[in-house]
């Protein structure tokens, strides 16, 4: 059984920092394409960085140069490095796994970023 458990997330002031990481459990992350995904409230899920099959990252413009996907094979997690936030970087961030054997997705944890 395939889970995806996200945490770090919460409320920061705007400029600061989070770490978000995406534990995964049944299946290797390097097995898989792994990204993360964000929806901010009535507003359509959106891809915010993703490792491609060759192993290079892929960013939204808005979040290039601030956000950095990595992964760790040793911990099987995938981490989101997020510096400089900005109050647009508020929503539920989920971590998804896709590979020929399915497409998983985690439960998701909040980012706020408010003054």
């Amino acid at each position: 059984q395939v889970q995806l458990v996200e945490s770090g997330g919460g409320l920061v002031q705007p400029g600061e920092s989070l770490r978000l990481s995406c534990a995964a459990s049944g299946t290797r992350i390097s097995d898989n394409v792994m990204g993360w995904y964000r929806q901010a409230p009535g507003k359509q899920r959106e891809l915010v960085a993703a490792f491609t099959s060759g192993g290079s990252a892929n960013y939204v413009d808005s979040v290039k140069g601030r956000f950095t996907i990595s992964g760790d094979n040793a911990e099987n997690t995938v981490y989101l490095q997020m510096n400089s936030l900005k109050p647009e970087d508020t929503a539920v961030y989920y971590c998804r796994a896709s590979s020929s054997l399915g497409d998983y997705w985690g439960q998701g944890t909040q980012v706020t970023v408010s003054s």
